[in-house]
């Protein structure tokens, strides 16, 4: 393996490239919308089995044997009711098996409704947990079930800090392991695609804006060489909630909150926002970049704003104080629900 070496210690790849080479993004031609939409946080970084309700959220109170485990990771279970057809869905995994599958079982969710599973992006805080899910559950899950990835979901990642010597390996989710189980069908998509009825996986997201750039300390093997990682393949999902607006899912937000919600916004030609949850990836960033951010999002007027995971503690901090009536503090656990009646 070539090493970075000097000052050099990444190449550039493709910000630019990627956004002159696709162009304007493409539109969904009719868009589905759902009547209700219900986002289970599965697990994220915090718990507080004490936070009160919300409009649209119901926290998962603890009891002496059923507890919710927290991590430095972050998974989605979402159920669907479009047309009277009902779905149901993983996106993202967690990093921890264990944790994962004990906070499937607390949760009560009925795996043998899945009939979707898909990734955000390939770093291993949210795919973690996949293997041991599919092991522990498999009797459960149709075989054949759709594993939805972007492209570069199996590369190596790894991640480079001023302190470090030399770049990190922080892992690669390993596709032979994963089709050795025999359960799911990896399916690579190369453009938007509607996974369920009304949920859309996003295609390539572009950099429009010009502040979201690439993190140079996150890094990507390519034929041999480690690249300073665009996330081509970085994936978000978006529902259109009939009679609300856009509900918008974002894994870690490398290619830029405000790039996804501009591509949701583009891509389905629905213009108002109604919640964004998801990781903002705004830990250990700038304030300017941060100011520029909370800006744009407010611009959107989303009716909720649930920033998790990678956000960074002083970032939701701000949008607590500069948002208060459309932030919602985001707890492992917690059952999100929109649509008629919302909660």
């Amino acid at each position: 393996m070539k090493q970075p070496e000097g000052d050099q210690r990444w190449e550039k790849t493709g910000s630019q490239t990627i956004k002159e080479s696709m162009g304007m993004t493409a539109n969904i031609h009719k868009t589905t919308e759902v009547d209700r939409l219900a986002v289970t946080v599965v697990t994220d970084n915090y718990y507080d089995s004490l936070r009160p309700d919300t409009a649209i959220s119901t926290t998962y109170r603890s009891k002496p044997g059923s507890v919710i485990h927290a991590e430095h990771g972050l998974s989605y279970h979402v159920e669907t009711v479009a047309d009277g057809v009902a779905a149901s869905l993983f996106f993202d995994f967690g990093m921890d098996p264990m944790g994962m599958a004990h906070n499937t079982d607390v949760l009560g969710i009925d795996i043998g409704k899945i009939s979707v599973l898909a990734l955000s992006h390939g770093h291993f805080d949210h795919w973690g947990g996949l293997a041991g899910f599919l092991k522990q559950h498999g009797s459960h899950i149709p075989k054949g079930i759709p594993l939805y990835v972007g492209p570069e979901a199996f590369a190596r990642r790894f991640s480079l800090r001023p302190s470090d010597e030399k770049p990190q390996d922080i892992g690669a989710l390993d596709r032979t392991d994963l089709e050795k189980l025999g359960i799911v069908e990896i399916i690579e998509t190369k453009e938007a695609r509607e996974i369920v009825p009304g949920g859309y996986l996003t295609g390539p997201i572009p950099r429009v804006t010009e502040y979201e750039k690439d993190n140079p300390n996150l890094l990507v093997m390519k034929e041999d060489r480690l690249v300073r990682d665009s996330f081509e393949g970085e994936r978000a999902m978006v529902f259109a909630v009939k009679g609300r607006g856009l509900v918008i899912l974002s894994g870690c937000a490398h290619v830029g909150i405000v790039n996804i919600i501009k591509h949701a916004l583009a891509m389905t030609g629905i213009s108002k926002v109604h919640a964004i949850i998801g990781g903002f990836h705004l830990v250990n960033t700038r304030k300017d970049l941060i100011d520029r951010s909370i800006e744009d999002i407010g611009g959107f007027a989303p009716d909720y704003i649930v920033p998790t995971h990678c956000t960074g503690f002083e970032t939701v901090m701000r949008f607590a104080r500069e948002m208060p009536e459309q932030f919602v503090l985001n707890t492992a656990g917690t059952r999100y629900s929109f649509g008629v009646g919302e909660r």
